[in-house]
């Protein structure tokens, strides 16, 4: 009797379905992959202005941070009925939605990489005569990169993740695979779907990561220095000093 197709025994591995609709994986993990990209950026270009805002004082911090708090702690069914009047059903739905749940994540961590630069860097610099916007710009934000990069790389995870419940609407990328195969409990479907979502998170995050080590080489040296160990050999001894009588 001729061996079954594992698309009939409906297996979890099952090479015969990557091979038959690797176009339309294709496809979803593109569309996955615009809607992520699209809405970190756009999630960085917002939260910039706004921890810019919040660091003035706690008169602008408290309600600034207090917002995106709340923003995020909305159910992602709550948050695109509440789009649904504005965006209608609409890529532009699912990526405003995920801009409000990134807010949280970048906003603190733009406020925490910018009060970490040491003062004496910013003294310094106004010393040698840098306004406001080029102190900003020439030497916190290089020297905040790192809590910003970290916060980018947990933002963009998460948006990762979050881009498949714009499965909701149709705009899923791979959650719309995954949605699809759930009430006939296609195996394969899910299984694959959820491992390119995996594997797209792992992917940004290390590609982020590379970005961050180029950007901030100081980092690189600062550890390597600190990482090397001391010389334990006490070298030539000092010659004796000899007291005049």
């Amino acid at each position: 009797m001729a061996e079954q197709s594992c698309l009939v025994t409906n297996d979890w591995i099952c090479g015969e379905y990557l091979r038959s609709r690797s176009q339309e994986l294709t496809e979803a993990t593109v569309q996955h992959i615009g809607i992520t990209a699209v809405s970190v950026l756009i999630g960085l270009a917002v939260a910039f202005p706004l921890a810019l805002l919040a660091r003035r004082g706690p008169r602008f911090a408290a309600p600034v941070l207090g917002l995106t708090t709340v923003l995020y702690t909305v159910p992602s069914l709550a948050m695109f009925s509440l789009l649904l009047p504005v965006f209608g059903l609409s890529a532009a739905l699912v990526v405003t939605g995920l801009v409000l749940y990134s807010l949280t994540i970048l906003v603190r961590n733009i406020l925490a990489g910018l009060a970490a630069v040491p003062q004496e860097a910013k003294d310094a610099a106004r010393g040698m005569g840098y306004g406001p916007g080029r102190l900003l710009w020439e030497v916190e934000l290089p020297l905040a990169l790192p809590a910003v990069m970290a916060g980018l790389r947990i933002a963009t995870v998460s948006t990762v993740a979050l881009t498949t419940v714009g499965s909701l609407v149709g705009k899923g990328g791979l959650g719309n695979l995954i949605e699809d195969a759930l009430p006939s409990f296609f195996k394969a479907q899910v299984l694959a779907a959820s491992v390119l979502c995996v594997v797209l998170a792992v992917v940004a995050d290390l590609l982020l990561l590379g970005l961050q080590r180029l950007l901030t080489p100081w980092t690189r040296i600062s550890g390597a220095a600190e990482a090397a160990p001391a010389k334990t050999d006490a070298g030539p001894p000092a010659p004796a000093t000899v007291k005049a009588g």
